[in-house]
C-alpha cells in the first residue's frame, strides 16, 4: 500500500482514456525515494536546485527576491513549466512533462518532510533551512516571519512557533499551482491534503480554505468512487477515509460515519459493538454483560500477513527485534479495576447485544483473541470513536461506547506505528473523565507528548530563530526512557497513513495536555505548558477560566499595546505570569507592528472586556476578512437587544463564512426578534442543510414557517423525506394561493424531523401535536404519537394538563365517524346505542328505558388500536378532576361495545362535577371542579353543569345498566356469571345520585329551574 495513489498515473501518457506508461527509471527512482521518506536527495535534486536558486548568479535575482521568497518561488515554477519542451514544439514525446513530474515530487517531499518534522519524527537529519535557502538568501527572523504571514487567511494566523514552517511553505507553493496540479485530476489530492493541513495549521477554520478542500473533494469523488472506474478499493478506502477526517473536522459527524461505513464496505471489514460476559473488577464474582468490539478482516484479504511479513523481514535484515515497535502502553495500575476485561469461557456462554444478527465469523471469535486488523481497518475503527460527539450523550454512542474501539486496536496490536500511536491517543482522551482511569489518561497523554517532543526534535540544536526558552528543538525530557531505534519504526511506516488518521501537530497535542491539566485543576503546569509553545492567547483565556481575568487583561494587552507612559516599566514579559500583582497598564498606544494573530486577540480582549470597540478594530486589523470579529459583534448586539445591528453583523460574517452553523442559527434567531420571517426561514434552511443533526434549528424553521402569512410566496419544499437519505428543503418563491396549508404542512415536517432528533424535549412535542391537528386533514397516526410522547415527558409533572382535550374529542370523532359499523358516512347521526342522553334516544324514536341491542366490533386494528392503547395505557391513569376526559373514555367504551367501562366513567365524571366545596348553598367555592378551563364562572353555571351531569348520569344508568356485560368474568362470552347484567340495581343507584344531589342542594337551589329537573327525572325513575 502506497501513500501516495496519485503517483499512479505520473508519466503516463493518456492514450484511448487509457494511461500507458512512459520508460522514466529515474522518475521512479524518485517515487520510490518519496515513499521510503528520503526527502532529502529530491530536494537536493537538480532541479531542485535550479527551483530554489542555487545555480543562480546573485546579480541575476533582484533585489525585491531578496525579501519575497515565496514570490520567487512562485516565478520559479512558472519558468520551469514554461521552459519545459512540448510534443508539438518537436520535442521528446517522453520528456514533454518531465519536469513538471519532477515539480510534483518536490512538492510532495517538503510536504511530508513538514509532517515528519511536527507530526510523526523521526527528526530530521538535515537542517531545511539550508537546504531550501541558497546562499543568496539569508533566513532571518523577518523571512520567518513573511512566510507565517503569506500563511495567513481570512485574518487567521499559522501557529507562530512552527518548526520548519519553509517546508510547508513551499510545498503549498507547489502543490497549489494550477500548472503542477492540472498534470492529472489525481494530482487534486496532493493538493486537497496540504490544504486541508494548512487548515488545521490556523487557529480556526476559514471559508475560502474549507470551500477549496470541498471542491477538490467533490472533483476526486467523481473520478475515484464511481462505478466503472479502475481504482482498487483499497484507494477507495483511503480516500473515504480521508474525507471522513475532513468532515470530522470541520464538525460533520454523521456525514464522517457514513464514509467510514462506505470504507468498510471496500475493507471488507466486519465488525460489532455487542456485549460478552466478563468481569471489570478483581472483586468481581459474577460475570456481567461487558461492551466489546468484535473486528475481523475480510476472509480473502492477506494485505496484514504480507505487511507483517516484509516488516519481520527489514528488521530481521537489520539485526533488529522481530516484534513490531510500538509506542509504550501505560499500565492502568489500579486496585479495583482490571487491567483488561476478564471474559468468561465461551463455553459458560455469552452474551450478545444482538446475538441473532451476528455474522457467523463475529460471534465465533473469541474477545479477548481477536485476530490483528490490518491497517485500514484499525482506522476504521478509531475514526468512529473519533467521529462522535460526546456533548449530547442521547445522540450517537457516549463515551463508554467509544473506548471499545480504541480497545480493539490496541488488545489486537497493529502493524503500524502511528496507528497505535492515534489508539493511545484515543483512549486517553475518553480515559479522562472517568475517575477510576483518570490518571492513566493524563500519564498517556504526557508519554505521547513526550514521544512526539522527542521524536521530532533535532539533536544538533534548533534550526528555527525561536528564543531559548520557548525553543522546540532544543534537547527534550521525556516521562519514559527514549525508546531506541532499533524499537522505533522508520519514516515510511509512520507517514504511511498519516493523512487518513489526521494525527495532531506537536503543539496541538501539547496544548491538549495543557487543557487536560485545567480540567483537573493543575493550572500551573497548565500555564507552564502555554507559555513554553508560545500561546499566551490560551494562557490568557485558562487565567479567565479560573477567575483571574485582571491576569487574562495583562497579558492580551501587553501583546497588542506599549505601557502606558506613567507606569511603564519596560522589563515584564508576557511569560511573567505569576501571583504577583503587576502595576504596569498596558494602555499605551497600540504596537506596530501587530502581532500576525492580532485580529484573534482583540476578540479575546473584547470577550473580557464585553467592549464592542476590540470587536470593530478587529475587524478593520483584517482588513475585513476576520469572521469571528463579526461573529463577536453580533453575539455582544444580540445580548444588548440592538437585532438590527446583530443582524448585519452575522450577515457580514456569513459573506466570508457562509458554512458556519452557529452563526446562521444565530441569525435566524435574531430575524425571529425582528419578525423578518422570510429571513429566519432562509437562515435555519442554511443551518440544516449545513448540520441535519440540529433539532432546534429544525423547531425554529417550522415557528418561522407558521408566522409567515399563506400568501407571502416564499415556502420550504415539503417534497424531502425524513430518512437517512434525506434532501434538505430549499426556500422557493412559489406562490401557495392553491394550497393555503403549505407554510403548515412545511412546518410540519420540520417539526417531525426535530422530534426524531431530540424526543425528550417535550416542547417540541408540544408544538408538533398543535401543528398536526390544524392541518386539513390531520395525521392522525402523528396526533397520537405526540400526544402519547408528552404524557410520557410530563405526566409526572403537570399531570392531566399535558393532556388536549380538544384533539382527544376530534381524535375519537375522527374514529367513530370513520368505522364502517359506526357510520356509512361522516355526516350521518350516531347510532342509536351510541346515544346515552335521554334527548337523544328521544330523537332515534327510541324510549327511554328501551336498551338496544348490543353491536358486533371487528377486531382493533390501526388507528383504533394505536387510540385505544393512548386511551388505556396514558390518558386514563392520568385523569383526576377533569369531567370532559371521563365522558371521553365513556364514549370511546360505548364505541367499543363495552358498558361496564362506560358506566364507570360517567360515574366519575360526576364525581368529578360534584367535587367543588359550596356549591350547595349558591357560593361555588374554590375546590377543584369541573375542568372547563373556565376559572370565572358564576354559582348558576356550576349549579347548571351539576343538574346536567346527573341527569346524564341517570341516562347513563338507564341505558346500559339493563344491558348484558360483555366485557370481564361476568361476559356473555363465558365464565361463571354468563349473562350478568352491567347493574342489577341501575335503577335504585339512579334515584340514589339525583336524591344525593337534591339533598344537599336544598337549601340554595328548592327552588331553580335545575331544581324542577332534576325532581322531574327522578319522578320519572319512579314511575318506570
Amino acid at each position: 500500500m502506497s501513500q501516495f495513489p496519485f503517483l499512479t498515473h505520473l508519466g503516463h501518457e493518456k492514450q484511448d482514456n487509457l494511461y500507458v506508461p512512459l520508460d522514466h527509471e529515474a522518475q521512479a527512482e524518485e517515487i520510490a525515494r518519496l515513499e521510503d521518506g528520503n526527502f532529502l536527495s529530491i530536494l537536493t535534486s537538480p532541479l531542485a536546485r535550479r527551483l530554489l536558486g542555487h545555480d543562480a548568479e546573485k546579480d541575476v535575482l533582484q533585489q525585491g527576491d531578496l525579501i519575497d521568497w515565496p514570490k520567487f518561488i512562485s516565478d520559479q515554477i512558472q519558468d520551469i513549466v514554461s521552459s519545459s519542451p512540448r510534443p508539438e514544439d518537436g520535442g521528446d514525446k517522453r520528456e514533454a512533462f518531465r519536469p513538471v513530474d519532477a515539480l510534483f515530487l518536490i512538492g510532495l517531499a517538503s510536504f511530508h518532510a513538514f509532517l515528519q518534522s511536527n507530526v510523526t519524527g523521526p527528526p530530521l537529519a538535515w537542517d531545511p533551512s539550508r537546504v531550501l535557502f541558497s546562499d543568496h538568501f539569508i533566513y532571518t527572523p523577518m523571512t520567518k516571519k513573511n512566510l507565517l504571514v503569506s500563511l495567513t487567511v481570512d485574518g487567521e494566523a499559522a501557529y507562530t512557533l512552527a518548526p520548519h514552517i519553509e517546508l510547508f511553505s513551499l510545498a503549498k507553493l507547489i502543490l497549489n499551482d494550477a500548472n503542477v496540479v492540472s498534470q492529472h485530476i489525481n494530482v487534486q489530492w496532493a493538493r486537497l491534503r496540504i490544504n486541508f493541513w494548512h487548515q488545521r495549521l490556523l487557529n480556526d477554520s476559514v471559508a475560502a480554505l474549507q470551500q477549496s478542500i470541498y471542491a477538490d473533494l467533490r472533483d476526486l469523488e467523481d473520478t475515484i468512487l464511481q462505478p466503472g472506474t479502475r481504482n482498487s478499493k483499497a484507494i477507495k478506502a483511503l480516500f473515504l477515509l480521508e474525507r471522513a477526517a475532513i468532515n470530522t473536522h470541520h464538525g460533520f459527524d454523521v456525514k464522517a460515519r457514513e464514509d467510514l461505513k462506505s470504507a468498510a464496505r471496500e475493507t471488507g471489514l466486519q465488525y460489532v459493538l455487542t456485549g460478552r460476559l466478563g468481569k471489570r473488577t478483581k472483586y468481581q464474582e459474577k460475570d456481567l454483560s461487558q461492551l466489546v468490539v468484535l473486528a475481523k478482516n475480510a476472509d480473502n484479504d492477506v494485505e496484514v500477513d504480507s505487511f507483517q511479513t516484509s516488516i519481520k523481514r527489514q528488521r530481521s535484515d537489520e539485526g533488529q527485534a522481530l516484534q513490531p515497535a510500538k509506542p509504550e502502553n501505560l499500565d492502568l495500575n489500579d486496585d479495583t479495576v482490571l487491567e483488561k476485561i476478564d471474559f468468561s469461557n465461551p463455553e459458560n456462554g455469552t452474551v450478545s447485544t444482538d446475538s441473532d444478527n451476528l455474522p457467523p465469523a463475529l460471534a465465533q471469535l473469541d474477545p479477548s483473541d481477536q485476530p490483528i486488523l490490518k491497517p485500514a481497518d484499525s482506522i476504521i475503527l478509531l475514526s468512529l470513536a473519533s467521529s462522535i460527539t460526546n456533548t449530547s450523550p442521547q445522540h450517537g454512542l457516549t463515551r463508554e461506547e467509544t473506548l471499545p474501539y480504541a480497545t480493539r486496536v490496541l488488545d489486537g496490536g497493529s502493524s503500524n506505528w502511528q496507528i497505535y500511536t492515534q489508539a493511545l491517543l484515543v483512549r486517553s482522551r475518553i480515559e479522562g473523565y472517568k475517575s477510576r482511569t483518570m490518571e492513566r489518561g493524563v500519564l498517556q497523554l504526557q508519554a505521547l507528548v513526550d514521544q512526539v517532543i522527542a521524536e521530532t526534535t533535532t539533536s544538533n540544536g534548533s534550526s528555527d530563530l525561536e528564543s531559548p526558552e520557548n525553543s522546540h528543538d532544543s534537547i527534550a525530557t521525556t516521562f519514559l526512557p527514549r525508546s531506541k531505534p532499533s524499537e522505533s519504526a522508520s519514516v515510511k511506516e509512520r507517514l504511511l497513513y498519516i493523512h487518513q488518521l489526521a494525527s495532531p501537530f506537536r503543539w496541538t497535542l501539547e496544548a491538549e495536555l495543557a487543557a487536560r491539566w485545567v480540567s483537573l485543576g493543575g493550572l500551573r503546569t497548565a500555564l507552564e505548558i502555554y507559555e513554553r509553545l508560545g500561546m499566551l492567547a490560551e494562557s490568557a483565556l485558562c487565567w479567565a477560566a479560573v477567575d483571574r481575568e485582571d491576569k487574562a487583561r495583562t497579558i492580551i494587552r501587553q501583546l497588542l499595546y506599549h505601557p502606558s507612559p506613567s507606569t511603564s516599566s519596560g522589563n515584564m514579559k508576557p511569560s511573567d505570569t505569576d501571583e504577583e500583582e503587576t502595576e504596569t497598564q498596558y494602555t499605551g498606544e497600540e504596537r506596530d507592528p501587530l502581532p500576525s494573530d492580532a485580529p484573534r486577540l482583540l476578540c479575546i480582549l473584547g470577550d473580557l472586556e464585553d467592549n464592542a470597540v476590540f470587536y470593530e478594530r478587529a475587524w478593520t486589523v483584517s482588513d475585513q476578512r476576520y469572521a469571528r470579529a463579526q461573529r463577536s459583534l453580533g453575539k455582544h448586539y444580540l445580548v444588548t437587544r440592538n437585532y438590527p445591528k446583530a443582524d448585519e453583523a452575522y450577515a457580514k460574517s456569513l459573506k466570508l463564512n457562509p458554512l458556519n452553523h452557529s452563526t446562521w442559527f444565530a441569525l435566524g434567531c435574531v430575524r425571529l426578534e425582528l419578525e423578518d420571517f422570510k429571513g429566519a426561514i432562509d437562515a435555519f434552511t442554511h443551518t440544516v442543510q449545513i448540520e441535519d443533526q440540529d433539532a432546534e434549528a429544525w423547531s425554529n424553521l417550522a415557528a418561522a414557517l407558521l408566522r409567515l402569512p399563506p400568501n407571502s410566496g416564499v415556502s420550504v419544499s415539503t417534497s424531502f423525506p425524513l430518512g437517512s437519505h434525506q434532501k434538505y428543503p430549499s426556500t422557493t418563491t412559489e406562490a401557495s394561493h392553491d394550497n393555503p396549508q403549505r407554510n403548515t404542512r412545511s412546518a410540519f415536517i420540520a417539526l417531525k424531523r426535530a422530534s426524531a432528533l431530540k424526543r425528550e424535549n417535550h416542547r417540541i412535542w408540544s408544538n408538533l401535536l398543535t401543528v398536526s391537528a390544524s392541518l386539513s386533514p390531520p395525521p392522525y397516526t402523528d396526533i397520537i404519537i405526540a400526544q402519547q410522547r408528552i404524557i410520557e415527558l410530563r405526566g409526572s409533572v403537570e399531570g392531566e394538563s399535558c393532556i388536549d382535550i380538544e384533539i382527544l374529542e376530534g381524535l375519537l370523532s375522527h374514529v367513530i365517524a370513520t368505522d364502517n359499523h359506526a357510520a356509512a358516512a361522516p355526516s350521518e347521526p350516531i347510532p342509536p346505542d351510541m346515544a346515552t342522553s335521554r334527548e337523544e334516544k328521544e330523537k332515534q324514536g327510541l324510549e327511554p328505558s328501551e336498551a338496544p341491542a348490543p353491536r358486533s366490533f371487528k377486531p382493533q386494528h390501526g388507528l383504533e388500536n394505536q387510540f385505544s392503547t393512548l386511551i388505556r395505557t396514558h390518558v386514563t391513569p392520568l385523569i383526576t378532576h377533569s369531567t370532559r376526559l371521563w365522558l371521553l373514555t365513556a364514549r370511546f367504551a360505548l364505541y367499543q361495545n363495552k358498558p361496564s367501562t362506560a358506566l364507570e366513567a360517567y360515574e366519575k365524571a360526576w364525581r368529578t362535577t360534584l367535587n367543588r366545596s359550596g356549591w350547595e348553598s349558591g357560593g361555588g367555592g374554590g375546590g377543584v371542579g369541573v375542568n372547563t378551563g373556565n376559572t370565572d364562572q358564576s354559582p348558576e353555571q356550576i349549579w347548571t353543569q351539576i343538574v346536567d351531569s346527573t341527569i346524564e348520569l341517570a341516562d347513563a344508568y338507564e341505558s346500559l345498566g339493563p344491558r348484558e356485560r360483555t366485557e370481564g368474568l361476568g361476559s356473555g362470552g363465558g365464565g361463571g356469571n354468563a349473562g350478568e347484567l352491567v347493574a342489577k340495581g341501575w335503577k335504585f343507584k339512579a334515584k340514589s345520585a339525583i336524591s344525593g344531589v337534591l339533598g344537599r342542594a336544598r337549601e340554595g337551589w328548592e327552588d331553580s329551574e335545575g331544581w324542577a329537573r332534576l325532581q322531574g327525572r327522578l319522578d320519572d325513575l319512579r314511575r318506570a
